[in-house]
């Protein structure tokens, strides 16, 4: 069991970041739905902005620990983080748009496609180490 947490640390790692986020994202999509009568699609683009940030902050500095290029980096994750905003934007339009599913029903099947996306886009761009950090 040690060594499935060992091997699967970052990822599990980046699942508890991203929940943190998610939540983030989340809180502000209901509430912005719910309260504010945003429509679905704004209050998406919104949670997912403030929800991105918080998310590259501590994944840069606790989970990958990378320091190196921060601006890159940052655009890097910014753009996987819009090709999932895009991503669930279109399964939300899908689901909610198409289907008539309720739209605050729909965002954890949203939450669950797009979290694999990224995970992989990230690990893969974002926070890759530099070529002189992997001969290290």
């Amino acid at each position: 069991m040690k060594e499935l947490l060992r091997k699967n640390r970052q990822f599990l790692f980046y699942c508890l970041i991203g929940g943190c986020g998610t939540a983030i994202t989340c809180l502000c999509y209901a509430l912005l739905v719910q309260f504010a009568h945003v429509h679905y699609q704004w209050a998406n683009a919104v949670g997912y902005a403030g929800g991105t940030l918080f998310s590259f902050v501590l994944n840069a500095r606790f989970n990958f620990r990378t320091q190196d290029k921060p601006l890159l980096r940052l655009a890097s994750f910014t753009l996987v983080a819009f090709l999932g905003w895009a991503a669930a934007a279109a399964i939300l339009a899908l689901l909610v748009g198409h289907y008539g599913l309720n739209a605050l029903f729909a965002y954890p099947i949203v939450i669950l496609i797009v979290l694999l996306l990224q995970y992989n886009l990230n690990r893969l761009f974002s926070f890759r180490k530099s070529a002189s950090k992997e001969s290290e």
